[in-house]
């Protein structure tokens, strides 16, 4: 049984079920992809971004390319920073200026 209280007694039953909510089944994805880009787990201001994609991506019959273009572009994904390891060093980039 699922937690919306849909029976499933297999493979085909558990399939149709899936199908009927596309939506939840990509936006599990998208959080999994985001939280591979970012290199860190998501938060709560992380979901509307979540949500943008699931929904563009819906446009598109849930296209891979349209999820991963979705994250790629996505503020949580363009504002990441690299860690404090892999940063430059202040005096360095005072150097190269």
């Amino acid at each position: 049984m699922l937690t919306d209280g849909t029976t499933v007694d297999g493979a085909v039953a558990l399939r149709q079920a899936l199908l009927k909510r596309p939506d939840v089944i990509v936006g599990t994805f998208v959080e999994k992809l985001l939280t591979y880009g970012l290199g860190r787990g998501l938060g709560a201001y992380d979901m509307p971004a979540v949500r943008t994609i699931v929904r563009e991506a819906g446009k598109h019959d849930y296209r891979f390319s349209e999820i991963v273009f979705g994250v790629v572009n996505s503020l949580p994904f363009q504002m990441r920073m690299k860690p404090a390891d892999e940063r430059e060093p202040a005096a360095q980039q005072v150097a190269r200026q």
